[in-house]
């Protein structure tokens, strides 16, 4: 059956998604249109493909015991030198975040990892790009902001071409399948005056 590259993330809703990640584009991010503006649960980890049942169901159980929280993003931080990443911080709604990744990597379920860094909730905007470019997406967006209500996450696979596709968008409380947060579209999709 083979494997498969699997994430899990909370999705940023719209109209903020877009913005993001079209900023990311403008900064000179090649990655930009292949990953949903999102904030990371688990990073990319390649799983057997006869596994995603389990997974499905383990993602299931964690959201069905998760509550809404407020989320709300504020200024730019960076892991350089450390890692080339420049990101939108998590203010409010971290300690969720926090504890949702913790029982998605949970010990007695399919997705058990190590992390390569310490859990930092964030919004990447640059990653992997040059200096210069970096250093203008960490102070173009040192004031942004956006605030809302964080319902559910969603379970992704990345495909050969290096985008990443929602297979599942888990609602907290056991609430099914959500579909208040609509996939983020590529340039091509848009209408010409959202371009």
């Amino acid at each position: 059956m083979g494997t498969v590259t699997l994430g899990v993330s909370i999705a940023v809703p719209e109209p903020y998604g877009t913005l993001i990640q079209d900023r990311r584009a403008g900064f000179g991010d090649p990655a930009a249109h292949g990953i949903p503006t999102h904030v990371t649960l688990l990073p990319p980890t390649e799983v057997d493909a006869s596994a995603l049942p389990a997974i499905e169901a383990h993602l299931a159980a964690v959201a069905s015991a998760s509550r809404p929280f407020p989320m709300r993003l504020s200024g730019t931080g960076t892991f350089r030198p450390l890692s080339p990443v420049v990101f939108i911080q998590v203010v409010e709604g971290a300690s969720a975040c926090t504890w949702l990744q913790k029982r998605v990597r949970d010990s007695s379920g399919p997705l058990v990892r190590e992390l390569q860094f310490p859990y930092h909730p964030h919004v990447t905007v640059a990653h992997g790009i040059a200096e210069e470019a970096m250093d203008r997406a960490y102070e173009e967006l040192s004031e942004y902001g956006a605030a809302w209500s964080c319902t559910s996450f969603a379970l992704y696979e990345q495909g050969a071409d290096a985008v990443w596709r929602k297979l599942h968008e888990y609602a907290f409380g056991g609430g099914g399948e959500i579909s208040g947060v609509p996939p983020q579209s590529t340039p091509a999709d848009r209408p010409a005056s959202l371009r």
